[in-house]
């Protein structure tokens, strides 16, 4: 499935959150090593960054990160001290299409889901009276599954839900329909939030920054996987790891 990172700390250049590092999210790109069935992420990549105002601003593309010299000359000027970056691996049944790139956007916040609604079509229905009431978030329409987990998300947020609180309920509510893997990543600019349901996710922490990623980006020391079934939480201080039928809430 697709491969995913987030940051939060000082400011970096996106090129070298995105293609520094000797197994960036570039390389995982097209040579992944902890991919669940597929060998290539090629349909697709989007980044998200924070900048002066609340609002992330968003490149995303249809092509393979490899592909956009462009977009890695303009990645050395842009600094930020919260991003969500991923590379696409399309689901049969789904188009390659931008509007299907991730990050997904809802206000001032960022999502990606790396993984698969299985039997969406039988389920479709329901997510999306689930979901309805929900800001009408333009990314909420895009032709792939992980919109509606995007819309739901959304709703929670909108309903009171906090950051890593609105991915916990959207993994128990589409896991109390179908299976699936489930691994969803949020930021909203000082903070992250991500959730492991089915696939890899690590995270390292340096002094007053925080990396997240469905797989290390470098050999250098200090990244630790995170167990499956888990809620992390992050700040530029620190991340919380819990387990993810901790994290409880009700619409206010």
């Amino acid at each position: 499935m697709c491969r995913h990172l987030a940051y939060v700390g000082p400011p970096r250049t996106l090129r070298s959150l995105v293609h520094d590092g000797d197994h960036s999210l570039e390389h995982q790109s097209y040579a992944p090593r902890m991919n669940v069935g597929n060998v290539l992420n090629a349909d697709g990549f989007g980044v998200g960054w924070y900048g002066d105002g609340p609002t992330p601003s968003r490149f995303r593309r249809r092509d393979p990160l490899w592909t956009d010299v462009s977009f890695r000359e303009i990645a050395g000027s842009v600094a930020t001290g919260c991003a969500v970056a991923a590379v696409r691996s399309a689901t049969v049944g789904f188009p390659v299409d931008e509007s299907c790139a991730q990050p997904f956007r809802a206000g001032t916040r960022l999502f990606s889901h790396n993984g698969i609604v299985q039997g969406f079509a039988d389920v479709e229905g329901k997510l999306r009276e689930l979901a309805a009431g929900g800001p009408a978030e333009p990314d909420a329409r895009a032709p792939v599954d992980s919109a509606l987990l995007f819309a739901l998300a959304a709703r929670y947020w909108a309903d009171g839900a906090d950051l890593g609180t609105g991915l916990a309920e959207v993994v128990r509510t589409v896991t109390g329909l179908t299976g699936g893997r489930y691994n969803l990543l949020a930021a909203d600019g000082t903070a992250l939030a991500a959730t492991t349901c089915g696939d890899s996710l690590f995270v390292r922490e340096t002094p007053g920054a925080v990396e997240i990623a469905s797989e290390p980006t470098d050999g250098a020391p200090g990244w630790r996987p995170v167990p499956d079934r888990a809620l992390v939480r992050a700040t530029a201080s620190g991340a919380e790891t819990t387990p993810l039928e901790g994290d409880t809430w009700t619409a206010s």
